[in-house]
């Protein structure tokens, strides 16, 4: 609505004979329980009408309603001018600006940015704290595709370590030579399972260790699981063939694991990054350091970087025997990444226990002097807990994202069925459903909650048809599609409406907010503006939809217009829910 702000700077220059610069005003939603579709503040401007801001407010209001033939009324409350615009320029732009396929399509904007997510252990599978990190990476991609980004989803996977080596010993020792194939069980759910099982072992060595005498943490040393293990480890970085050829087989397991959660999660990636590639490419960027300064040495050979005086610590970035440390793989991979796209922003999303980590690394990489490090951006996110306690996953009781997609298909199946909504569909379209409304409601719970907080997950109440939830979103645009499957449209009647009823004009308000509500998701890295838009655009169409009858409407002509007004809605919907990476079906 820039033709307000426009003509608010022309009422300051002829009331108050300043001029005012347009960046300075912003318009906000008028609050509901007042008259109104926009408000203007008005406490800055009271400096210039050195009056009270109700009769600044006034004042300009006056202004506005003889200037602007677009205002029908306005409204003060305290320092809110409150502003209400006609029935015709809302009906206008329902007809012109949202119904058109262009409506909330970004131009691309010149910029490049890559989103990595996921980033897994291939020792196990993904869990539901995975869950949340691939939903929220995608869905943030997504908006930021919406806005005319150049996009690239990336993912980092580690590939390497003592951790990976935990799980390819146990299945020497134990596997008997088991496969996926063998077993029918999928191949990272397999890997897993060797996971835990060598921490079984491991601890029962621990405990066998401490009877005959060591303290807890020489046992942990002296167990020979984890000499085993560490040993399997040497032998990998120095390219033992056997070792190497158990680690490739093993990782290609839990890759097509990954693969088929992936798939039902809905996320996909343009790029992998896989650590075992990336984990010696910092040591170039520490020799750069050294030589710049930036970085020293202490007595040991180990290598520093002293950040006291930005308020943090020293930071060790090279062992003593020149061996990496996560620090010293990431400067790498963050340079290699640049190299390869010469992106304007790389987000990292990745939970908020690594907040130091990345305030280190970003901060080590501006003082280095990588220009491209101030596009550096950490997507911290909470933790994740079910009503059951927080997730654990070497003891075998983390909640797996498999089990998690089958439970949530399971509950939509209960709550369906309870509806009585399926009995026309075969087998097949209700299985595509329970998947449609399990995926919503697990996608939509934890997407609705800004990133930053910590949330607490329950399945059951996410499935509800009539809460703040996805299924009722979904519901909602099922409802709509049913409305429009009954009759035919007939555009050409448009310009006959001359008014408006409250819910339409309610309705048409909160649909043309979906383009600025795009925006103010990628500034924020955060998919929770989407979801909680959507909401309130399903509750105002759900309003609309019990208030004004659409099919029975007094004439044809608001019959019409009632029908692409819910052509709109269900478009905005649809788009929304996208965003989210949330289907919408077409019949519940």
């Amino acid at each position: 609505m820039d033709f307000i702000i426009e003509a608010t700077v022309k009422a300051v220059k002829a009331l108050y004979q300043t001029d005012l610069n347009a960046a300075d005003l912003s318009l906000q939603p008028t609050r509901k329980e007042f008259e109104g579709q926009t408000t203007i503040v008005t406490f800055p401007l009271t400096k210039f009408s050195r009056k009270s801001p109700e009769q600044t407010g006034t004042e300009i209001g006056e202004f506005l309603k003889n200037e602007v033939k677009e205002i029908s009324g306005f409204n003060v409350i305290k320092g809110f001018l409150n502003i209400s615009l006609t029935d015709a320029f809302w009906i206008d732009k329902l007809y012109t600006e949202i119904l058109p396929d262009n409506f909330a399509v970004s131009k691309p904007n010149g910029k490049k940015v890559m989103v990595e997510y996921s980033s897994p252990n291939t020792n196990k599978p993904l869990h539901l704290g995975h869950v949340r990190n691939n939903l929220l990476g995608y869905s943030v991609a997504e908006i930021l595709k919406a806005a005319g980004y150049e996009v690239i989803k990336a993912n980092l996977v580690n590939d390497r370590g003592i951790h990976i080596c935990k799980s390819m010993l146990a299945w020497q020792k134990f596997g008997d030579g088991e496969t996926p194939e063998s077993t029918g069980e999928k191949g990272d759910h397999l890997v897993g399972k060797y996971y835990v099982l060598f921490d079984k072992e491991y601890k029962k060595q621990i405990e066998e260790l401490r009877s005959f005498g060591q303290t807890e943490e020489e046992a942990k040393k002296n167990a020979p699981m984890i000499k085993e293990a560490q040993e399997m480890l040497q032998k990998w970085e120095t390219g033992n063939d056997e070792v190497i050829s158990l680690w490739k087989t093993m990782n290609l397991w839990v890759y097509d694991g990954f693969g088929k959660t992936y798939k039902a999660l809905g996320v996909d990636f343009d790029k992998f990054y896989y650590e075992s590639d990336t984990y010696l490419l910092g040591k170039d960027i520490v020799d750069e350091g050294l030589e710049k300064g930036v970085f020293f040495k202490k007595e040991d050979g180990s290598v520093w970087i002293d950040l006291t005086a930005d308020g943090l610590d020293e930071k060790l970035v090279l062992l003593a025997d020149s061996t990496s440390v996560y620090m010293t793989q990431d400067l790498g991979t963050a340079q290699l990444k640049y190299n390869d796209f010469h992106m304007n922003e790389s987000i990292y999303v990745v939970g908020n226990e690594q907040d130091y980590h990345f305030k280190v690394l970003f901060l080590i990489l501006q003082k280095l002097g990588k220009q491209w490090a101030t596009g550096l951006y950490h997507l911290s996110y909470g933790m994740v807990d079910l009503p059951s306690g927080k997730m654990k996953s070497r003891e075998g009781t983390v909640v797996d994202a498999d089990d998690l997609i089958n439970e949530m298909e399971q509950t939509a199946k209960e709550q369906t069925e309870a509806l009585g909504k399926v009995e026309e569909y075969s087998e097949e379209e209700k299985q595509q459903l329970f998947h449609t409304i399990g995926m919503g409601a697990l996608k939509y719970f934890l997407l609705k909650v800004d990133p930053k907080k910590r949330l607490l997950f329950d399945p059951n109440e996410s499935v509800d048809f009539q809460g703040h939830t996805g299924p009722f979103i979904q519901y909602t645009h099922a409802r709509i599609r049913s409305v429009l499957s009954r009759v035919e449209l007939n555009a050409t009647l448009k310009n006959e409406i001359t008014s408006l009823y409250a819910e339409e004009r309610d309705l048409i308000l909160a649909l043309s907010q979906f383009p600025e509500t795009i925006a103010l998701a990628a500034v924020g890295h955060s998919p929770a503006i989407i979801a909680n838009y959507v909401y309130e655009v399903a509750k105002s169409f759900n309003k609309f939809y019990h208030e004004k009858s659409i099919l029975q409407a007094e004439d044809e002509v608001t019959k019409q217009f009632r029908l692409q007004l819910s052509v709109a809605s269900a478009k905005v919907i649809n788009k929304s829910m996208k965003l989210l990476g949330i289907e919408v079906p077409e019949r519940m």
